[in-house]
């Protein structure tokens, strides 16, 4: 497939039917997944077992020629396990890099609250700084450079909870939620039909080609009273009364990153309401945190900010233009 021949929006939708070979009947899921990747962010997903995590991840990769690597995250995990360490080579008679799995295009840091902080704290500089420190040496990661974390929502014995600071470096939070029950036949039928686990997905793109979307994405138009929105959204969650802290400016500038993916996904140069609404909820859910009182009394943080959302009003089309 020629990429050349393709405007963006061919270019994702192609992604997305491949992807869809393996992940079947979660087209929101994918196309959320693939904006936060073309923004340039990382993607915490929160949901239970056996529901694809690990496969949307290594699909989205094979697809576009990416390396992908993942880490299983384990209370006896250490940062070198993540980074890497500088190991003794006789042969050369000196010091040699030995590249930990963070040096990857798209890393999956499976059930990453089972780690102890000191090993999320390497994860924490690669996905900000996009850069790992060993012995003192800042050395830079491959571009490009995702994190896909996952966590576990039904079993929290044993586990370290991501501290806010942490969770504010992602994104999204994104979930995949059970298949509906023709979708889930249709898992089982494909299994059967194709006689092996692996799903045989066509590597379309280079790497090259995806920077492209980013750089696209970083083109797109954004009126004043569009970036307004976003503003108004963020701190919508921050005036809510039961709310203890609100979503943080790097939240605004999620919604701005977002939905100029959104915009180079549907095939514009310029961003509207729609593409900021498109994803708002998952930009803001995982930064707001509710008042002690609040969470006692069984309150979803998921229902404070949907509430948040809906009490902005959206821009008119006439100023977002």
């Amino acid at each position: 497939m020629d990429p050349d021949k393709m405007n963006a929006a061919e270019v994702c939708k192609a992604l997305l039917d491949e992807m869809e070979k393996a992940i079947i009947g979660k087209r929101a899921f994918l196309e959320k997944l693939l904006g936060a990747a073309i923004a340039g962010g990382h993607v915490l997903i929160e949901d239970k077992p056996g529901l694809a995590k690990t496969l949307a991840a290594r699909s989205f990769a094979r697809v576009f020629g990416l390396v992908f690597k993942r880490i299983q995250f384990t209370p006896d995990l250490l940062p070198a396990d993540i980074t890497g360490a500088y190991i003794l080579d006789r042969k050369e008679g000196g010091l040699r890099l030995l590249e930990g799995p963070i040096f990857a295009n798209f890393v999956l840091a499976d059930e990453v609250n089972r780690a102890p902080p000191k090993t999320q704290s390497a994860l924490l500089e690669a996905m900000e700084e996009k850069q790992a420190t060993l012995e003192g040496k800042t050395l830079l990661l491959p571009s490009p450079f995702m994190v896909i974390a996952t966590q576990n929502p039904i079993e929290y014995e044993g586990t370290f909870p991501l501290p806010e600071a942490q969770l504010d470096r992602f994104l999204v939070r994104l979930s995949i939620g059970y298949p509906e029950k023709e979708d889930e036949l249709e898992v089982l039928m494909r299994r059967a039909a194709r006689g092996t686990e692996e799903v045989d997905l066509s590597r379309l793109f280079e790497a090259s080609d995806f920077l492209g979307l980013v750089a696209a994405a970083e083109t797109v138009h954004v009126e004043r009273d569009l970036a307004r929105y976003a503003v108004e959204l963020a701190r919508a969650t921050r005036e809510a009364p039961r709310v203890a802290v609100g979503a943080s400016p790097r939240a605004s500038l999620a919604l701005l990153k977002l939905a100029r993916a959104h915009a180079v996904m549907e095939g514009r140069t310029f961003a509207v309401p729609d593409d900021i609404k498109w994803c708002a909820f998952e930009a803001l859910v995982h930064r707001v945190i509710l008042k002690p009182e609040v969470w006692a009394a069984e309150t979803l943080v998921e229902d404070v900010v949907r509430q948040a959302i809906a009490s902005v009003p959206v821009p008119k089309a006439e100023a977002s233009a």
